[in-house]
């Protein structure tokens, strides 16, 4: 298995930003849209920057026939994106009270980007799985977002520990994600992203295209 470089990596935050100023668009009329999100983010999760859609759009168009992506979560609020990173560390501090700030930041960014550098409070990454003609989601492996140790590491996109069944499934959301330029973040199957510091980084660009960004700013 390649080396999976977490969020926390400071080779992430030491990309450079040369903002687009490219527009948080709503993605309602393009894609099927699921709403487990929206209590959380009250309907800021529904938008994307233009340049992630329409290449979410060009990969739904790779997929076999009869399959659609799902859209669960896109955009998301740097004060949410801090609330859910603050949450999920207090967790881990609790469970290890003897594991250091800077092991608990590397362990809680397997789950949940920091929030200066989140791809997901720049519209740049998606939460998605695949659905069936008639909406029926697919078997991926875990539930989406089930954390590392909810889910024994099977929320890694390489797992081992999946049915054949949904590393098939994962296969087919990843080769059209990867062949319509996205990037997936490798602790989180249903993670993917386009524009951000990770994209570049994993990329090799010169720059992010998007940084962080208020919805209201759009």
């Amino acid at each position: 298995m390649s080396e999976i470089i977490l969020m926390s990596d400071a080779r992430v935050a030491a990309v450079p930003v040369e903002e687009n100023g490219e527009l948080l668009v709503d993605v309602r009329a393009h894609l099927r849209v699921d709403d487990r999100k929206h209590e959380d983010s009250g309907g800021a999760e529904v938008h994307l920057r233009q340049g992630v859609l329409d290449r979410l759009l060009r990969a739904q168009a790779l997929l076999p026939d009869g399959l659609r992506l799902l859209f669960v979560e896109g955009y998301r609020p740097p004060a949410l994106q801090r609330h859910y990173f603050e949450t999920y560390a207090d967790g881990l501090r609790a469970a290890h009270p003897d594991w250091s700030a800077d092991r608990i930041r590397t362990a809680a960014s397997r789950y949940v980007s920091p929030p200066e550098i989140a791809p997901h409070s720049a519209g740049a990454a998606v939460d998605l799985t695949l659905t069936d003609a008639d909406g029926r989601e697919l078997d991926l492996g875990t539930a989406m977002n089930a954390s590392p140790e909810e889910s024994d590491g099977a929320c890694y996109t390489g797992a081992g520990n999946i049915t054949e069944e949904a590393k098939a499934n994962r296969d087919v959301l990843g080769q059209a994600l990867s062949a319509a330029g996205l990037v997936n973040y490798p602790t989180e199957w249903w993670h993917w992203s386009y524009g951000d510091r990770y994209w570049a980084l994993q990329t090799g660009a010169p720059a992010a295209l998007y940084g962080p960004k208020e919805l209201d700013a759009a």
